[in-house]
Formats: structure tokens, C-alpha cells, sequence
């Protein structure tokens, strides 16, 4: 046990402080603070000192500097077992100190809201930090807070044993220098989103984020799991039990494939793929055509919709089970009736949500991340180059443009048959492009569609003609796709042979 016999309270966040002070003053522990926090601490009647008073120099510009001082550092980084550095501070008259209880300024909260970019940088903390891994680099002899949740343990052993164990020190240690490391992150992506040259794949990776949830496992129950970010700032679970793994990457899917309409719209999810997905004049027979492309699969998958869900869709959303629903809203008398089902998750999705690095996708590989841009930027359909004779109808031309935002979201390889309304066939996630084509068209017969007239998206270009005659075969009258493969003519051929119009977009949309 390493003694705490004075400590330094400095705390944006003031909840609980005054509660442990207490505790510590009940322990005979001396204390000395700044600003805000020594105020709210004389005002309840604890003895305690100004920061300045040791320093014996006044805080300045605004609060910017106050503990940036050798008698404060000092205090914190000497080392208690070299006799040289005790007997430095004590000719300075540096007294050491043993507790240092720190919690920054709310930067990232703060460029959530709409504060200017001044107001932003004044929620910068620099003595914070400073002081927090000063006490952290010491921490053989200093215990450190950084975390309001930390009190308890640390009042515990200082009031049983009046002091803190090697393993609480190291512990609390270790969250200072990530919560340090997590605080610079943040401020290094919001300045470089208001720089003209900003990196959109930045030089260093720097992942530091606090744990939002354990999860019971993973994808599978052998596999330990947690969730780490701000997930539930996008997100906000409603109703019905934990969410699971699987559960948050359905979730991320479904919101990215919905947002990509302004109609009312509908997606049934199930495992990363779209069972279906439709827009409609309303939500409720966007849904309906939605689940009719792939009703057996549907279950137990997940429903997302860019509407609010009204009593009528509850009651049709009660007859099914599926795991997740998200909606940006539910009615109140619809929100009663899905929370009849104790076990289904409710989700409120928030398109608003601010993102720390927008548009930056991460994947762990062994020993190291593959980093890169999501696949989000909007594409200009008047860029599309028509390579065939037969130029798409209207009609088609609508339908080719649904068709093509749903395959992105489909995993590679794959192939989606439309009309211009609804998804009719989907072939996912296949090894050769012809098996996604041939499993889209007979889940297109399973649901009783017929392909004729139907258009058809491919995520890549079909790298021989075999793929474009299945879509012809099927019944399809144009197809979409990437372009260039070194066999394009010969699809091209193909499909002027058959009277097929076909788009190239220039553009892959390859999901692995």
C-alpha cells in the first residue's frame, strides 16, 4: 500500500467530487484545488487550498494556464524511493503529491453541438492532460482519476487501508494515458476536417476508444466480444434485450442501405445481405414488397425503415419475428404494440448523429488494419455511359438506378434483379458470377416473381458473356454494371444480339 496523504481535485465534471473529498478529508487527506472545483468544495464547508497558493503564482488568460508549474509537477513525477528527488523538492518547498483527480474538458461533446470553432478550442484541456500523465508516468507512488467511476474504489482502499495497492495504481494508470490517447485523437480528426488539405486516409491509425458495452460473445458464443465508440449516438435501443454482435454489424448494414433513399422505404437484413428492400408511396407497401422478394429468409432477420412505423405497420410487423426493428420514429400507440415482444430490440436510428471520422471504414487483419473510404459517395446517373444500341426506357432507366443502390450493399459476388420499385431475385456473396445470377433468379420463382422485364445489377463487371445470358434468359431487358473487363465487347455483342440495354457506370461496388 502506497500512503495518500494530500491530493489535487481539478474536475469539469463535478458529480460526486464533493462526496469523495469528503471521504478523504475524513481520512486526513489534505486537499488542493482550482477554479470551479475549489469553489464548489469550500462551499461545502471542506478545508481546502488554492492551487495558487502553492504555486504562488495567480491563474491567467481565462484559465488557460493555472497548473502548468513546476510546483505542481514536481509534486507529481517525483519518485518517493531516490532520495535525490525528494531532496530536490524539499529545498523548493514542493509538497509531493499522492492523489491527482483529473477529468477533462468535454471536446468531443462539445463538437457535437453546433459551438463555433472557437468555442471548440477553448474545450481544448491542456493542464489536464499534462497533469494526468505526469501522475500516470509516477504511478509506483501517485494514484490517479481520471474517471468519476473510479471514486468508489479508490475512497474504499483509501479508507480501509489508507492508501492504494500497486495493481488500482497500475490500473488506473493504464485508463489515464488511453483516455489521453483517445482526447488527442479526437482533437487531431476535428482539425483536420477543417483543414482545405485535409488526409481522408490519415498517416497514423489512431484507434482509441472507450468500451461502450460487453457483449454476452461474438459471432459465434466461444468468442469474447465488446463494443467500443459511440454506436448508441446513432443508435438508440428503445426496448427488448442486449444487443449481440451479429445484432450491431445487421444494424450498421441495414441503416447504410436504407439511407440511401428519400422515398418512404423498407430493407429486410439478414446476415449483412438484404433479404429485400423496396420504396413505395408508403412505408407500409414499401415493407410488403419487401418481404415478399424473400418471406422464408426474413425471419428472424432484421426490418429497417426511413418512416416513422404507425400502428397499422406494427400490427403487420407483430405477425413475423424478426430480431431488430429501426426506425428514425415510432407512434406512440405502435411503440406499445412491438413492445409486446419482450425479447425484439427497438432501435431509433439518428441520421444526424455527428461521426468522428466520417466516411472512414477499418478492418482488422493479423497484425495490423486495412483502412479505407466507405463506399457512400453519391453517384450522378447522367455520368452513366450507354455501350449498347438499345438505349434503356424511362421505365428501365428508373429501374436500373433502384437496382444499382441496393447490389452495393449486397455482399460480392452479387447480382440483384428489380423492377422499378422492389427487389424481385438476389444472388449474394458467390464465388462466380453466373451462381449469383442463377441463385437470384430461382429465389425470384421461390417468391412466385416473374423476371420478364425485370432489370438487373451487377457489382462488377461480368467477366464473360455467360453471366449477361443468364440475365437474358431469366427474362431481364437491360443490366447495369461496372464495365471494364477485357471481355466487354463481347458482353456488349451479347446484349445487342438480344436487344438488351446496358449501362456502365465506371464505378465498382465490389462487398467483401
Amino acid at each position: 500500500m502506497t500512503p495518500v496523504r494530500r491530493a489535487l481535485l481539478s474536475v469539469y465534471d463535478k458529480s460526486g467530487i464533493v462526496d469523495f473529498a469528503r471521504t478523504l478529508v475524513d481520512c486526513g487527506v489534505t486537499l488542493i484545488s482550482t477554479g470551479g472545483t475549489f469553489d464548489v468544495l469550500q462551499k461545502a464547508g471542506l478545508p481546502v487550498t488554492r492551487v495558487q497558493s502553492i504555486t504562488g503564482f495567480p491563474e491567467m488568460l481565462d484559465g488557460r494556464v493555472k497548473t502548468l508549474h513546476p510546483m505542481i509537477h514536481a509534486g507529481l513525477l517525483a519518485r518517493r524511493d531516490l532520495d535525490g528527488h525528494m531532496r530536490q523538492i524539499a529545498e523548493h518547498g514542493i509538497p509531493p503529491i499522492d492523489l491527482l483527480v483529473i477529468n477533462l474538458y468535454p471536446f468531443e461533446r462539445t463538437i457535437a453541438t453546433d459551438a463555433t470553432d472557437s468555442e471548440c478550442i477553448e474545450q481544448i484541456d491542456i493542464g489536464g492532460p499534462a497533469m494526468l500523465r505526469s501522475a500516470a508516468k509516477n504511478h509506483d507512488a501517485v494514484t490517479v482519476i481520471c474517471d468519476t467511476e473510479d471514486y468508489g474504489s479508490v475512497a474504499e482502499a483509501i479508507r480501509k487501508d489508507g492508501g492504494t495497492s500497486d495493481e488500482l495504481r497500475r490500473l488506473l494508470a493504464t485508463k489515464v494515458f488511453a483516455v489521453t490517447a483517445r482526447y488527442d485523437h479526437v482533437i487531431a480528426s476535428w482539425l483536420n476536417a477543417r483543414t482545405e488539405t485535409k488526409e481522408q486516409i490519415p498517416e497514423r491509425l489512431l484507434l482509441s476508444s472507450p468500451m461502450q458495452q460487453e457483449l454476452r460473445y461474438g459471432e459465434n458464443p466461444h468468442q469474447p466480444a465488446a463494443l467500443y465508440g459511440s454506436f448508441f449516438a446513432a443508435f438508440e435501443k428503445l426496448h427488448g434485450k442486449e444487443l449481440s454482435y451479429n445484432n450491431i454489424v445487421d444494424i450498421d448494414a441495414a441503416a447504410a442501405l436504407i439511407e440511401e433513399f428519400d422515398t418512404p422505404a423498407a430493407a429486410i437484413i439478414k446476415h449483412t445481405n438484404p433479404c429485400g428492400c423496396a420504396i413505395g408511396a408508403t412505408l407500409s407497401s414499401a415493407y410488403h414488397a419487401a418481404l415478399s422478394t424473400d418471406q422464408s429468409s426474413a425471419f428472424g432477420g432484421i426490418v429497417a425503415c426511413n418512416r416513422e412505423i404507425d400502428i397499422q405497420l406494427a400490427k403487420t410487423l407483430n405477425e413475423m419475428f424478426f430480431e431488430v426493428i429501426i426506425a428514425p420514429t415510432f407512434a406512440d400507440d405502435a411503440i406499445d404494440i412491438l413492445r409486446q415482444k419482450r425479447d425484439r430490440r427497438l432501435i431509433r436510428s439518428r441520421r444526424s448523429a455527428p461521426i468522428l471520422q466520417a466516411g472512414l471504414q477499418v478492418k482488422s487483419v493479423r497484425n495490423g488494419y486495412l483502412c479505407q473510404m466507405t463506399d457512400s459517395e453519391p453517384e450522378d446517373p447522367n455520368g452513366w455511359e450507354l455501350v449498347t444500341k438499345r438505349a434503356p426506357t424511362a421505365e428501365e432507366r428508373t429501374a436500373l438506378a433502384f437496382a444499382w443502390r441496393v447490389v452495393k450493399h449486397v455482399k460480392s459476388n452479387a447480382v440483384v434483379y428489380t423492377n422499378t420499385q422492389q427487389t424481385l431475385g438476389i444472388g449474394a456473396g458467390q464465388m462466380s458470377r453466373v451462381d449469383a445470377s442463377t441463385i437470384a433468379v430461382m429465389k425470384a420463382a421461390q417468391a412466385g416473381f416473374s423476371l420478364d422485364n425485370s432489370v438487373v445489377a451487377s457489382d462488377a463487371f461480368f467477366p464473360f458473356a455467360d453471366g449477361l445470358l443468364e440475365a437474358v434468359k431469366a427474362g431481364a431487358t437491360a443490366v447495369i454494371q461496372p464495365g471494364g473487363s477485357i471481355r466487354d465487347e463481347e458482353v456488349i455483342s451479347a446484349a445487342d444480339k438480344h436487344g438488351i440495354a446496358m449501362l456502365f457506370t465506371g464505378r465498382r461496388h465490389f462487398k467483401h
